[in-house]
């Protein structure tokens, strides 16, 4: 049962120390969100935690995988659940408080006005605003950014961000069963298509903090998942863009 018509959903992979404390962070905020929680099998017994929750919590929901598929499927099996569910503004956010979850109703407030039909949470929109994260990292998610939007064209600062806001329509619209990239280069992919199908993707600037707790997901085949896939991507799209009336 919807509850609400917001959901964000939290992919998890031993996230122990976050899990409980960020979910109940996300329900003390107003308007109220429900969570869905895309769990792939943690050893470290996340999803105890949260089906200790769900007793507690009416709107908290989990899927359960059977081990860690790449987090664009997980995001795909949260968007498909979302809209069967019928949720008009559907989240994503890291369990691990790298997003602050009273930027959420930041995000919902850009798509509930219409300034977008999707909205990103940005570290680069206004500058670099990244808390805790090594130079050498600062520079490179800056600079894959900058390159992104000089190949596609796209007038995004933070094309790799993954705090974003997506309404019902751009999801009913982008056929997901032909999202191809499974990594961080899927945060781009689905920029990307949203702008191709002439969308209004609109960036709220927010404030990045790197984890304090549990343990890095990143990886170096990360950026070259994304290097090469724009390159592709691009080529793909060539003479595709739609333009929307609004």
């Amino acid at each position: 049962m919807v509850m609400n018509d917001r959901v964000v959903i939290i992919p998890t992979y031993n996230e122990k120390e976050n899990i409980e404390n960020i979910l109940r962070h996300v329900f003390t905020l107003t308007p109220a969100f429900d969570a869905l929680v895309i769990e792939d099998n943690s050893p470290d017994g996340t999803a105890q935690i949260v089906k200790r929750l769900q007793t507690e919590f009416p709107q908290l929901h989990m899927i359960e995988r059977k081990g860690k598929l790449g987090l664009g499927t997980a995001y795909i099996a949260g968007f498909k659940w979302a809209l069967e569910h019928g949720y008009n503004y559907i989240f994503e956010m890291d369990a691990d408080f790298s997003h602050n979850p009273d930027d959420l109703v930041k995000l919902y407030n850009a798509c509930a006005s219409g300034e977008g039909d999707m909205a990103i949470g940005s570290r680069y929109v206004t500058g670099v605003n990244v808390v805790n994260w090594p130079m050498g990292r600062v520079l490179m998610s800056y600079f894959a950014s900058k390159y992104v939007r000089m190949i596609t064209g796209m007038k995004v600062h933070d094309a790799t961000a993954g705090f974003v806001c997506y309404t019902r329509k751009v999801l009913e619209e982008i056929n997901l069963d032909k999202i191809r990239f499974k990594g961080y280069a899927f945060q781009i992919e689905m920029k990307f298509t949203t702008w191709i199908l002439g969308f209004k993707l609109k960036e709220v600037p927010i404030i990045f903090t790197d984890r304090t707790l549990g343990t890095s997901k990143m990886s170096g085949g990360i950026f070259n998942e994304a290097f090469w896939g724009v390159i592709t991507m691009k080529l793909r799209s060539i003479g595709k863009r739609k333009k929307r009336i609004n």
